[in-house]
C-alpha cells in the first residue's frame, strides 16, 4: 500500500531486456453475476501471445486498474458502454510497456496508459494510448490521481459543481480514488469540505492527510444529524459516488441552486432490485442542478486536467493513496472487495514488475 503526494521513479533502462512470457494469461467473464460478483463468475485462461501487425504495438501489462464501473459491464443489457461478452477478457485501464512495435509513434520500451483489460499482454493500434513520463510522476498514477478517476473528479467538480470560495462541498466515498481528489481540489478552490466514508481510518485519513474539515462515518453515525453538524451552512455541492442513504440525507441539506454531480451509484451496483428512491422534492424546491456525467465524454479537458493536477501533485497540494495487490489472478477478488468497500485508496493490480520502481 502506497501513500503520499509524489514519489520519484527512475526511468527504465533502455538496454534492459524485455522478455515476453511463453503465454498470455487472461481473466475472462465466465458468467453474469446475480447480486455481488463471485470468484466463480471469472475464469483464468491462457492463450498465445498475440503478434502485432503493421501499425500495431504489443504491450505487457504492468498495472491494472480496478474500478466500480466494471460491475456494470458484467451485466447484460444496454448501458452507456457495451457489456463484456461471456468468454471475453474483462475490461479495464492499464499501464503497460511496449515490448514490440510496428507503429511509427511508439518504440520498444515505451511506457503507456491504455485500456488493454485483464490480461498480461495485448496488441493495440495506438488509439487512445497515452505515453507516460516516469520523471513526471510514478507510472501507476496514470490509473489513479492522474488518470480516469482523477479526471472524473476534476471534470465533475469544476465543470458541473462550479465551486466558489466559501461554499460547502460534501463528498461521498471520500477516501476513494475519485472522492479523495474531489475533496482536495475543492479545498484548493477555497471550499469547506466534508466527506462521507465507511471506516474510522478512512475518515481520519481524509481529515488529517487530505485536509477535509470533517468526515462522517456512515457505519457508526446517524447520517443526517452528523451531516447537519458538519455542514452548518447547508450543502452547495454534493458530489455523489454512491446514491442510496447518503444521497437521501444530502438532499435534505442542499441549499438553493445547489449542484449535484452524479458520478456513481455504488450502493446499488450489486442490488438484485432497485432500492426505494430518495425524495426528490428538495431538488425542485431548491432549484438544484443534478447532472449525471461520464468522464469519457470530456476528452477535451484532458490537457487542463493533467496540467493542473500534475502541478498540484508536485506542490504537495494533491495527495494520493494506492491499494496494490499482486498478480493478475488477484483481480477478481480485488473487484469484489472494492464493491464491498474493503479498499483504501485507488485499487490496483500489479501484473508485472514495474521497471521504474525505485529500490
Amino acid at each position: 500500500m502506497l501513500a503520499g503526494s509524489i514519489r520519484r521513479a527512475r526511468r527504465p533502462r533502455a538496454e534492459s531486456p524485455i522478455k515476453p512470457a511463453a503465454v498470455n494469461r487472461q481473466v475472462l467473464l465466465r458468467r453474469r453475476p446475480v447480486g455481488p460478483p463471485r470468484l466463480e463468475d471469472f475464469e483464468i485462461a491462457e492463450s498465445p501471445i498475440p503478434a502485432p501487425r503493421e501499425g500495431e504495438i504489443l504491450c505487457r501489462t504492468l498495472y491494472l486498474s480496478v474500478d466500480p464501473y466494471m460491475r456494470g459491464r458484467m451485466n447484460e443489457g444496454r448501458s452507456y458502454a457495451a457489456a463484456v461478452e461471456l468468454g471475453q477478457v474483462m475490461v479495464g485501464g492499464t499501464v503497460s510497456q511496449v515490448v514490440e512495435s510496428r507503429h511509427p509513434g511508439f518504440a520498444r520500451g515505451d511506457l503507456v496508459a491504455g485500456y488493454n483489460g485483464w490480461q498480461a499482454y495485448a496488441v493495440s493500434t495506438g488509439a487512445g494510448v497515452r505515453k507516460l513520463d516516469p520523471g513526471q510522476a510514478p507510472i501507476s498514477t496514470a490509473l489513479g490521481v492522474l488518470g480516469m478517476p482523477g479526471m472524473t473528479a476534476y471534470v465533475g467538480l469544476l465543470d458541473i459543481g462550479r465551486p466558489a470560495p466559501g461554499e460547502t462541498v460534501l463528498v461521498s466515498a471520500a477516501a476513494g480514488a475519485v472522492g479523495a481528489v474531489v475533496g482536495q481540489i475543492a479545498r484548493i478552490k477555497g471550499c469547506h469540505v466534508v466527506g462521507i466514508a465507511g471506516a474510522k481510518d478512512k475518515c481520519d485519513y481524509v481529515v488529517s492527510e487530505l485536509g477535509f474539515e470533517a468526515c462522517v462515518n456512515y457505519r457508526t453515525q446517524e447520517l443526517l444529524p452528523a451531516l447537519k453538524a458538519a455542514c452548518p451552512n447547508g450543502v452547495d455541492i454534493y458530489f455523489d459516488n454512491v446514491g442510496g442513504a447518503a444521497l437521501a440525507a444530502a438532499l435534505k441539506l442542499i441549499n438553493r441552486n445547489a449542484r449535484i454531480p452524479l458520478c456513481g451509484l455504488i450502493a446499488q451496483y450489486n442490488a438484485t432490485e432497485l432500492p426505494p428512491g430518495p425524495n426528490l422534492l428538495p431538488i425542485l424546491a431548491n432549484r438544484a442542478l443534478v447532472k449525471g456525467f461520464i468522464v469519457s465524454d470530456h476528452a477535451d479537458r484532458l490537457g487542463a486536467f493533467l496540467a493542473d493536477c500534475t502541478r498540484w501533485l508536485h506542490e504537495g497540494r494533491l495527495k494520493y493513496r494506492e491499494d496494490v495487490v499482486e498478480g493478475l489472478a488477484a483481480a477478481p477478488a480485488a473487484l469484489t472487495g472494492l464493491l464491498e468497500g474493503r479498499n483504501f485508496g485507488k485499487k490496483l493490480v500489479r501484473v508485472s514488475p514495474d521497471p521504474t520502481a525505485s529500490g
